[in-house]
């Protein structure tokens, strides 16, 4: 049988009184991206610097690639990459700069490190960009950098702490078939984001923390029909407001309010459609449920602040 590549079991970790990761438990398979998803203060980074031995758990065990975390820490690293939720590339540097300098921190010989740069800077789309500065580059253009960096010492498992934050979509795109690519060739992945698409899209599993506990775990599809009623009605527009307490919520399974959208969760939408179809005045959408919806239900409409 296949080991992971990371194994987590019961991990904890507190600051002060304040528990931020509660015995959180979960594993990567060879050739599998789990996506972590859950609010802001959910205990996501936290987890992944303790994965990268940059905080001491409180309580629990990280094994990683056959290795012992941070017993082994330096061995672990040796063979991951990581890009954080900042940049982190030297501005100083040009983009192959940057690449040979990262490197050599893995102690690679400068002729190995030239012969993936072209390589490396290709899979970016920033090969006519190999003598540009990163403020020479745009957002996009610099997340792909951070990835190309994160694969020079050719890792067997990536830790990606939210990478495609703050791009526009054809930039979010370009980045997720680049992170495909990397799943085909067998690369394993370790994904938090805060877009359901991307999880969805990348993920083979997803983790869904909520106060640093672990409250649900599965593929996305089966995670979505396990919590979820198959068909979402949202209605907005003068007057939607007033349905949700309306003769119609007998049509739903449940009725959720947000913002000027009313929500129902059905698992047959043609009744509520119809007596939706004598309000003109009302806009509809008819569509299946998906991991926001999953999301949201999981861990509520309200707006949370940084933790």
């Amino acid at each position: 049988m296949t080991a992971p590549l990371l194994d987590v079991h019961h991990l904890s970790k507190r600051y002060g009184a304040a528990t931020v990761v509660d015995d959180v438990s979960f594993d990567i398979m060879p050739g599998e991206c789990l996506g972590v998803i859950g609010p802001n203060g959910a205990g996501k980074t936290t987890t992944i610097r303790m994965c990268l031995g940059l905080t001491a758990p409180d309580a629990g065990e990280i094994h990683a690639l056959g290795l012992r975390m941070p017993q082994d820490a330096l061995a672990i690293k040796a063979q991951l990459g990581v890009v954080s939720q900042f940049d982190t590339l030297d501005p100083d540097f040009s983009c192959a700069e940057n690449l040979l300098v990262y490197g050599r921190y893995f102690g690679l010989k400068d002729a190995l490190i030239h012969t993936r740069i072209p390589r490396l800077l290709e899979f970016a789309a920033l090969a006519h960009k190999a003598d540009s500065r990163p403020g020479e580059l745009s957002g996009g253009m610099r997340r792909r950098l951070s990835l190309a960096r994160a694969l020079v010492n050719d890792p067997r498992l990536l830790m990606l702490d939210e990478p495609t934050t703050g791009l526009d979509p054809q930039a979010r795109h370009l980045m997720w078939e680049r992170l495909q690519l990397l799943l085909q060739q067998g690369k394993s992945i370790l994904l938090t984001t805060h877009f359901m698409d991307e999880a969805e899209r990348l993920c083979s599993r997803l983790l869904v923390l909520d106060h640093g506990h672990k409250i649900a775990e599965g593929r996305p599809r089966e995670l979505i029909a396990q919590h979820l009623e198959p068909d979402v009605v949202e209605v907005y527009g003068n007057g939607a407001l007033a349905l949700a307490d309306s003769p119609l919520k007998a049509h739903a399974a449940r009725v959720e309010v947000s913002g000027e959208t009313v929500f129902f969760y059905t698992a047959n939408a043609r009744p509520l459609l119809d007596d939706l179809a004598n309000l003109p005045h009302l806009r509809t959408l008819h569509r299946p449920a998906n991991l926001e919806d999953l999301f949201l239900k999981l861990t509520g409409r309200k707006i949370r602040e940084d933790a």
